[in-house]
Parts: C-alpha cells; structure tokens; sequence
C-alpha cells in the first residue's frame, strides 16, 4: 500500500504557487485546471493509494476547478464529499450547491466544474465504475446529482472516510486489510447511492429531517436558523418553534450536538488533537469550545478523554 502523500503550496514561491497547484492538479486527476485571481494561492493535498481507489484531501482558497474530461481516464468516476464550506458543482447539464456533509459522484472522463468557496475542505475518491455498476442498478441516474448530508446513509459514509483519514499511513497493513477497506468503502457508497428521502413538511417529520440536517452541518461554522429554514422550505419562525416545542433553541441544541459528537469522538481517538476537533466541528475559537465542553460534561475535553 502506499504512503499517504502530503502536498502544500507553504514552501513554493509566492508567484509560483498557482501554477505548482495546477501542475499537481494534471498529475492527480488528469485535464484539470485551478483558476484563482491570486498567484500566491495557498493549497494543502493529501493523497493516498489503495489498491484501485485513490482517495485526495484538498484544502483550498476559493478558486474554480475544471476538469476537462479525461477520454484516458477510463471508466472511473469520482466521489466528492464536502466537509468545509461549500462548492457549486456543474455536470452533464446540471447545477446543483453543495453544502458541508453533501456528496455526489461525477463521471471522470466527462467534462465539469466547480466553483469552491474559501476555507474549503473536500473527501474526494476516484474508483473504476464497474465496482459501482456491480453494486447500483443504473448509476447514470444518480451522477451529477446532490445526494444531501441529511441521509444517514450517507453521514455514515462520511464518517467512515474521515476515520480511514485518522488512521493515517497504513503502508504495512496486511494486503487483506487493504481489500477490506475497500469492500467497506464500496458498499458503504453504494448504500449511500441507493437512499433517497424526500421531504417531508408535517411536524414529526420535520422535526425528524431538522435533526438529520443538524447532524449532517455540525462541521459549518455557519449553521444557524436562517440556514436549516431555508434547507427545509419553512420559515425562521417555524424553525424556533419546533425547539420551542422540546424547550429549546436551534444554537443551544446545535451546540449540544456538537459537544456530543465531540465527546463520542474523544472517546475513540486517544490521539485526537483537541484544537483540531473543535474547529472541524464548527467553533472558530478552541477556548470557546473547551468552556462549553467543561459546562456540558464537568470536566475539560483533556480530563474527560482520560477518563473515558
């Protein structure tokens, strides 16, 4: 298996930098181009090999990437999955916005765009289409399309990329573990593929959705009311007032979700850097997040790790 492969822009001269990324762009995906209005763009790559999936963690400042369609590509398609921010996808006549927790597939040797917003963070997997077309009775149907981060399906997905990217270099794993993970992958996209809910606009099901939707943005730091109203077609008003309900908030009940996540996060990652975890979750400030966490559990989240 190979390394994990670290690129970043930080050492490259200033007036260079754009064209590193793009050149580094070429080599990884093939046909691509990253615009940017400033030279010195500033990029973080990671990128892994595993067995026929290769699995890229770009962090980037706004830009727009298009990818011209690669005929060499084969038959491969790529998966997107938004951690950061968001990113406006334009394929096969479509154009859809793409928020944190959101997925979609694109086919690798058509042409498409996207259009990233700044501080930006991407799960991107490029795999051969036949290891889908085994899994996803007609697969066409669902590429280009926003499969939304309010799925369970596809949560779990994201979950279990951003584990696989923790576990970090994994170059003597058994070749079994390898072929395992990429079982795993597989079906786990492939069920994420086949979910589709619609939504629903009674109370029970609202409430239901507005919790999934919570759940699927509690790594953007601009998750509010105004956000989850306008992703469920309801009014600010009738947000607050299905909180109102369970005597609540919609920021008091954000912010307990994201210290329980945190905390189920701490408990299984010893090596888990705390600063890391709080801006991942949507703080903007460490100390903040170590206050809350300290209200909410007693202890701060170092104590509290140590404990559990």
């Amino acid at each position: 298996m190979a390394l994990v492969e670290r690129f970043t822009t930080h050492d490259i001269e200033p007036a260079r930098r754009l064209a590193f990324w793009n050149e580094l762009a070429e080599r990884t995906f093939g046909s691509m181009r990253v615009d940017s209005p400033n030279p010195a763009f500033r990029g973080e790559m990671l990128r892994w090999r595993l067995g026929e999936l290769v699995l890229i963690q770009p962090r980037s400042e706004a830009s727009t990437v298009h990818r011209a369609g690669d005929p060499n590509a084969g038959d491969r398609v790529v998966l997107h999955l938004q951690s950061r921010g968001m990113f406006e996808q334009v394929h096969r006549g479509k154009t859809v916005l793409m928020r944190p927790g959101d997925m979609s597939v694109c086919a690798s040797n058509e042409p498409y765009r996207l259009s990233l917003s700044n501080d930006h963070a991407t799960l991107a997997v490029e795999l051969p289409r036949a290891a889908l077309d085994a899994r996803i009775p007609h697969l066409d149907d669902r590429i280009a399309l926003a499969m939304r981060g309010t799925s369970p399906a596809v949560r779990l997905l994201h979950d279990f990329l951003l584990s696989l990217w923790r576990q970090g270099d994994q170059s003597d794993a058994e070749p079994a573990w390898q072929e395992s993970v990429s079982t795993i992958f597989l079906d786990l996209l492939a069920l994420a593929l086949r979910e589709d809910m619609p939504i629903a606009r009674d109370g029970g099901h609202a409430t239901r959705r507005l919790n999934a939707l919570i759940d699927a943005r509690l790594t953007d730091p601009a998750l509010s009311t105004a956000m989850l109203a306008d992703e469920l077609g309801i009014s600010p008003r009738s947000v607050q007032n299905l909180f109102a309900q369970r005597a609540t908030t919609p920021s008091a009940y954000i912010l307990r979700r994201r210290l329980e996540r945190a905390a189920e996060l701490l408990s299984g990652d010893p090596d888990l850097s705390i600063t890391a975890l709080a801006f991942e979750l949507g703080f903007n400030d460490s100390a903040y997040f170590t206050r809350c966490f300290r209200q909410q559990f007693g202890a701060p989240p170092s104590a509290w790790r140590a404990r559990h």
